[in-house]
């Protein structure tokens, strides 16, 4: 029984440490999926180390309390002679110990985690402010201070397979219920501003790799900023964490990151287009050049 113990009690460790580590080899297994991803984004980062931070912690404490409880079954049980005392009703110092030690763990947590908040709630400087509206079931992203203008909705392919009935599988549809007809591009390595509301119920626009959730809520306007690394472009996607009706679950987020000149680019050209008169949401449907039809 002794050994079975330290045999689950090893192989937790294991886990942990895995999950502590892990990046592209245990990607393919699984074994990521255990915890909070790093994310690429200098906010998902701080997030992540302020997590492995506390598990940490929980897992010292587990070990110290653990370890306490089987050193005593092991060497205080009856049949090594042992004999409870029932005298010990009352002892100062152990009610100071086990009172001052947890209100010191507690506060050595809280001093990073109110840093850290107030780093994250910093939207100052940006160079780019986006506005985001939520509304049943989609997202219209607006460049500040530009014409461009677009909506971005659930993926034709998702749509179709998500329908009673379809006949078709959702395992042959790539990122099934996680692709939109437009994905929001951005730039990496500068630092973007969302301004999230909403114009019906309440939406919550959510991006895990972004380390970003935020609500949008009707007639508020709440902030949030994150920077791409300049070394992480690519698509990622999320999810309107909220539960705003009958679809919430088909609400994607999806997010194109792209170099700085590509996405200078690509937002020159939008604005040609929409000083056009023309709908940016039909072109983007219609071409397939990658930044020009930002697909999902």
């Amino acid at each position: 029984m002794y050994r079975a113990g330290l045999g689950i009690f090893s192989r937790t460790l294991v886990l942990l440490a895995a999950a502590a580590g892990a990046p592209a080899a245990d990607a393919q297994s699984g074994w990521s999926l255990i915890n909070m991803p790093r994310g690429v984004t200098n906010v998902s980062r701080k997030i992540y180390g302020l997590h492995m931070m506390g598990l940490w912690v929980c897992v010292g404490i587990a070990v110290v309390v653990f370890g306490v409880m089987i050193w005593s079954l092991i060497f205080h049980r009856r049949s090594r002679g042992a004999v409870a005392d029932v005298t010990m009703v009352h002892n100062t110092k152990v009610e100071i110990i086990w009172t001052a030690i947890p209100v010191l763990i507690l506060v050595s947590m809280a001093v990073p985690a109110a840093n850290l908040l107030v780093r994250i709630n910093n939207n100052s400087h940006a160079q780019l402010s986006i506005r985001v509206t939520g509304f049943q079931w989609g997202w219209q992203y607006q460049y500040v201070g530009t014409p461009v203008s677009f909506v971005s909705k659930l993926g034709y392919r998702s749509d179709e397979a998500r329908e009673l009935d379809s006949g078709i599988s959702p395992y042959a549809v790539p990122h099934y219920l996680l692709t939109v007809d437009h994905p929001l591009v951005v730039p990496t390595g500068e630092k973007i501003r969302l301004l999230v509301t909403s114009v019906d119920v309440i939406h919550s626009w959510w991006l895990p790799d972004f380390g970003v959730k935020k609500d949008a809520i009707p007639g508020f306007i709440n902030e949030v900023s994150f920077t791409v690394d300049p070394d992480k472009p690519g698509t990622y996607r999320g999810q309107c964490t909220e539960l705003c009706g009958r679809d919430h679950a088909y609400m994607p987020v999806v997010v194109r990151a792209v170099s700085p000149a590509e996405f200078a680019a690509w937002l020159k050209k939008q604005e040609a287009l929409q000083k056009q008169g023309v709908d940016i949401s039909a072109q983007q449907a219609s071409t397939q050049t990658p930044l020009a039809s930002p697909t999902g």
